[in-house]
């Protein structure tokens, strides 16, 4: 039962977890703020109502906003009902303000030495991995010093790479410059596959691939390369997030389920927060390295 368990997990939907997960550890999520705008009215999900419009000659993109204050402190509120102590995890500080819409909140709260809001640096599945270990450490029974201390190791050694269809829905929301998305379409002209993650919390490219057909096989040059000198007994916990990319997603899951010193731990779609900024066809690889 809820009331069992002395600490519990707050987080923003940034981190692309299955539903199936976040009821398992009883995660309560804060939504953000979505305006399709004139795609309200087309079916489907976001990437359909994308590709739908693009058809229609209509604007295809998604406008976001972050929780606000208000609405972590409700939350948190609720949450406190049933816990000695919550951990909030925000998707990263660097593109979004839900980081600060949280600790604005916590100050509001007599309680709020109870609250401890962490940065997570990343989005979609690495910010889902870092909540997943969070609540690993929570089943472990560990003291909360010791949780926070832990997760924000997680942090360090969460990795993010992703590959975009088009730039123009990230340049568009301003999480990219013009330059970058000019220097992605450039590049893809010329058959080279840029590839973009996250360093310190900001979306940045952090290579290219050659020689390559496809975007899981772009993804997976680029995650064997760098998880090739790690040492480690345990397994490397990965996540897989795509927008409505199934095809390359299978390719992908199989090629790392091929590797004996990898877990994948969840894969999901990305959710409209995301996925209205990606746009259709990308595909995100996270990855976490044990410490």
């Amino acid at each position: 039962m809820e009331n069992e368990k002395k600490i519990g997990i707050v987080a923003d939907e940034g981190g692309d977890l299955p539903r199936e997960l976040i009821e398992k550890h009883q995660i309560t999520i804060v939504p953000f703020k979505v305006d399709l705008g004139q795609m309200k009215d087309i079916s489907g999900n976001v990437y359909q109502k994308i590709r739908e419009a693009e058809k229609k000659g209509i604007k295809s993109f998604v406008k976001t906003s972050q929780p606000s204050p208000g609405d972590f402190l409700a939350v948190f509120k609720e949450k406190l009902k049933n816990f000695e102590e919550i951990i909030c995890v925000a998707i990263t500080s660097k593109h979004s303000g839900t980081f600060n819409s949280a600790c604005q909140a916590r100050e509001f709260l007599a309680e709020k030495e109870r609250i401890h809001v962490l940065d997570s640096l990343s989005g979609s599945g690495g910010e889902g991995l870092i909540i997943l270990k969070i609540a690993s450490l929570i089943e472990k029974r560990l003291k909360i010093k010791e949780i926070l201390e832990k997760a924000r190791g997680a942090i360090s050694n969460t990795n993010l790479i992703f590959m975009l269809e088009d730039p123009k829905w990230l340049e568009a929301s301003g999480r990219i410059s013009s330059v970058l998305a000019t220097w992605l379409r450039g590049m893809q002209k010329i058959g080279i596959r840029p590839l973009l993650g996250t360093k310190n919390g900001l979306i940045k490219p952090v290579g290219i691939v050659k020689g390559v057909k496809d975007i899981a096989s772009a993804l997976f040059k680029e995650f064997e390369k760098r998880i090739s000198r790690v040492k480690t007994t345990e397994k490397i916990k990965v996540a897989i997030t795509h927008c409505d990319n199934l095809k390359e997603t299978k390719k992908l899951i199989g090629m790392i389920e091929k590797l004996k010193n990898c877990e994948v731990v969840f894969i999901n779609l990305v959710g409209n927060i995301l996925g209205g900024l990606a746009g259709p066809g990308a595909s995100a690889l996270a990855w976490q390295i044990p410490c």
